[in-house]
């Protein structure tokens, strides 16, 4: 199983997408509080996330919470916009974790020495000049790679 580790995600949209795509690809979806968004019944409705009931996720009231769940991924890669390692660099294994920083910060500095260089991967861009991708979209490019590394969960 793939894990799906969101740091403080602000965009409901953002994390219902990535809840889809977890709920698609069989991954765990890890929450790490706070949220910048509440996750209610009539919210999930209105925002047609009618499989979020389906899907497989853990809330994490913060980093240590999640670092000490049993539910935790055994190794995690940092996904963010300035390692030099790329996605396609490393090799994925079954049980791995993929940590994505929120819309606003990213993630913060502690996390990112935390994780350390070894443990952090960037997705290529052939633009430069521009940022990153959203969220949503740098996900799912991450979580296919390492599911085409370690094969789609049946």
């Amino acid at each position: 199983m793939l894990h799906i580790v969101l740091f403080q995600p602000q965009i409901p949209q953002n994390s219902g997408n990535i809840g889809r795509m977890c709920a698609i690809t069989k991954s765990r979806l890890h929450l790490i509080h706070p949220l910048g968004y509440k996750i209610t019944d009539a919210a999930l409705r209105r925002a047609g996330m009618d499989y979020w009931f389906s899907l497989d996720v853990h809330q994490h009231a913060d980093w240590a919470a999640f670092k000490a769940s049993p539910h935790a991924p055994r190794r995690l890669w940092l996904v963010e916009t300035g390692p030099k390692q790329t996605i396609w660099d490393v090799r994925y294994e079954d049980g791995d974790g993929l940590v994505f920083g929120n819309e606003g910060q990213g993630s913060p500095k502690w996390l990112y020495e935390e994780m350390g260089e070894a443990r952090s991967v960037t997705i290529p861009q052939a633009n430069t000049a521009l940022r990153s991708l959203n969220l949503s979209t740098a996900a799912g490019v991450a979580c296919y790679e390492a599911l085409r590394q370690i094969g789609m969960p049946e």
